[in-house]
């Protein structure tokens, strides 16, 4: 069932009108991405623009090097960038922060970046099936994936703002997610396995 839900992902389309996301996702690419947010930004080389897309599907759960990602996309870190916010815009992506209030200065300081949609996410890595998933090595990625965007979802249609974040020392030592309560600092830990 898993397996099937980080293939599917959460557009509804693709459960009220009973769609394959092999024929809605490619659809919803070349229609909104392709078109629509390339526009926006005035993407002149739309293979670019594409690479760009699907390098940040490849580093979902991973901290942001918007100098490495522009580089791996033949662009500058100032273009990814400005692409990288009207991904954000568009909410087909987001920056999980860190959390470094009161913990000292030894503290990673650079977000994650992260798919709002794992469907949308499998698809652009070029996972055509629910059942490669199991083996695929992107999973603990994409079970990352789902995971927080549910999280912020859950939190938004509460009507509250995201607030979540990670936590990462300099040698390693990492809290997936982070959010405050009234009772404290919340953790959770996210594996797939």
């Amino acid at each position: 069932f898993l397996d099937e839900m980080l293939y599917l992902g959460s557009y509804p389309a693709l459960y009220d009108r009973d769609l394959a996301p092999d024929d809605w996702v490619p659809n919803y690419v070349a229609t909104y991405l392709e078109r629509d947010v390339r526009q926006l930004i005035a993407v002149r080389d739309l293979t670019q623009f594409q690479r760009f897309v699907k390098m940040c599907a490849a580093r979902s759960g991973q901290m942001l090097n918007l100098a490495a990602l522009g580089a791996d996309c033949g662009i500058s870190a100032v273009t990814a960038r400005e692409w990288l916010s009207v991904l954000e815009a568009s909410y087909l992506v987001m920056r999980l922060p860190p959390y470094h209030r009161n913990f000292g200065k030894r503290l990673v300081k650079t977000p994650k970046l992260y798919f709002m949609d794992v469907g949308l996410m499998a698809w652009l890595l070029g996972i055509r099936d629910a059942a490669s998933i199991e083996t695929h090595a992107s999973r603990g990625a994409l079970f990352a994936t789902w995971v927080v965007g549910e999280l912020v979802k859950y939190r938004f249609n509460a009507g509250r703002p995201a607030d979540l974040y990670f936590w990462r020392d300099n040698i390693g030592h990492e809290v997936d997610v982070l959010y405050e309560t009234p009772s404290g600092l919340q953790a959770i830990e996210i594996k797939s396995g």
